[in-house]
């Protein structure tokens, strides 16, 4: 395609920083260069026709991680690495609120529980042997204790009488987040491109060349943020994991209120308009949700729906309206990537499914690593 002079000298030249992905981390990364360099010209290079990836296609969970979660991954890092995991979800949870305002990201603090299912009796017993545990770790985040053992009020079936409550957890709106991020950075001068993916990039040591599937063009410095996509444009130690999810039509008089997790997090639910919202299953077939390919499968969306009729719905009729996934950024370890990949190029990847949590912090960081 051919441009026109306006176009090129408004969007395509004398570009300062260019920006790949328009998600949580890279309007997160603009908005921090914009405080730091108030007159320069910043460019985000956005594939999808709106923000690509788990951004936007995410449950809402304002969470740093079940209880069970987190005893899992005491087994693989040490106490210290939680803990400093746990204390960047929080920072970064509160920075995102601080940033948008609670009104405008709909944030609601409704608690957060983890139900163990009649079969899983050994699991609550680990989780409740560890709960001091957890507990005396991360109290220095919180003004009390974090997890408690209550009775399930709720009419789940085929689950045990026992819960883990914690009252910190909160939900979002995803799509209000998203809104709200994309006006303050348009508020701020700094100009999004949508439809443009980057195909690759040279660092020409004065400057970074790069060729999209749509023009050709230089700025002084790259940031990607890209995260679970970012393994076509950068070598880094980032898998990508699809996420599948679905909600129902609107259930009259529906009294589940709170955001829900089960078996380690793979599962997780919550209310949102009247509706419950599902996701997760992953676990089911990792090999096959180890993709950048958006999509549904029959074996995760059949399980998705059983847990809907035989758990948390069991006497109540309801109808899936819609079905979709979202792509997410994992790794052998839970802490993200920020790092400084050339001269001029920088990287802040691999959110391991905890975007909404630290992707304001991971965008500053990656602003920050100039």
């Amino acid at each position: 395609m051919k441009f026109s002079y306006w176009e090129n000298k408004t969007w395509l030249s004398n570009i300062d920083f260019v920006i790949v992905g328009s998600g949580i981390v890279g309007l997160s990364c603009a908005l921090q260069l914009r405080l730091k360099h108030p007159a320069s010209k910043i460019v985000i290079l956005e594939k999808g026709l709106l923000p690509y990836g788990a951004s936007t296609r995410n449950a809402g969970f304002a969470c740093f991680g079940s209880l069970t979660e987190i005893i899992s991954d005491l087994q693989s890092h040490s106490d210290q690495e939680v803990f400093e995991l746990i204390k960047k979800r929080v920072s970064g949870l509160n920075k995102l609120r601080e940033l948008l305002g609670d009104k405008e990201i709909k944030y609601q603090q409704l608690g957060g529980n983890e139900i163990f299912l009649h079969n899983e009796e050994e699991k609550l017993n680990l989780s409740i042997d560890n709960l001091d545990r957890v507990n005396n770790l991360i109290r220095p985040l919180f003004d009390g204790e974090v997890f408690h053992v209550v009775e399930n009020k709720f009419k789940f079936n085929n689950t045990l009488n026992k819960l883990i409550f914690n009252k910190y957890e909160g939900q979002i709106d995803t799509g209000e987040m998203m809104d709200s991020l994309l006006k303050k950075a348009h508020s701020c001068g700094i100009r999004i491109i949508n439809n443009v993916s980057l195909e690759g990039f040279e660092d020409l040591k004065s400057s970074v060349l790069l060729k999209t599937n749509q023009f050709t063009i230089k700025c002084r410095k790259l940031f990607i943020a890209t995260n679970g996509f970012s393994n076509s444009i950068i070598q880094e130690n980032v898998v990508p994991a699809r996420a599948q999810v679905l909600i129902t039509k609107p259930i009259k008089n529906l009294n589940i209120a709170g955001t829900f997790h089960l078996d380690e997090g793979y599962y997780y639910f919550r209310n949102i308009d009247n509706r419950i919202l599902l996701g997760g299953g992953r676990n089911l077939d990792f090999q096959s949700e180890n993709t950048t390919e958006f999509g549904l499968t029959k074996v995760i969306q059949s399980k998705l729906e059983r847990l809907l009729k035989e758990v948390i719905l069991p006497e109540t009729h309801f109808e899936i309206e819609q079905r979709w996934s979202g792509i997410m950024g994992v790794g052998k370890k839970k802490t993200a990537i920020s790092k400084q990949l050339s001269n001029n190029v920088y990287c802040g990847v691999r959110l391991g499914g905890m975007g909404i949590a630290i992707g304001t912090n991971v965008g500053i960081e990656l602003a920050e690593l100039l």
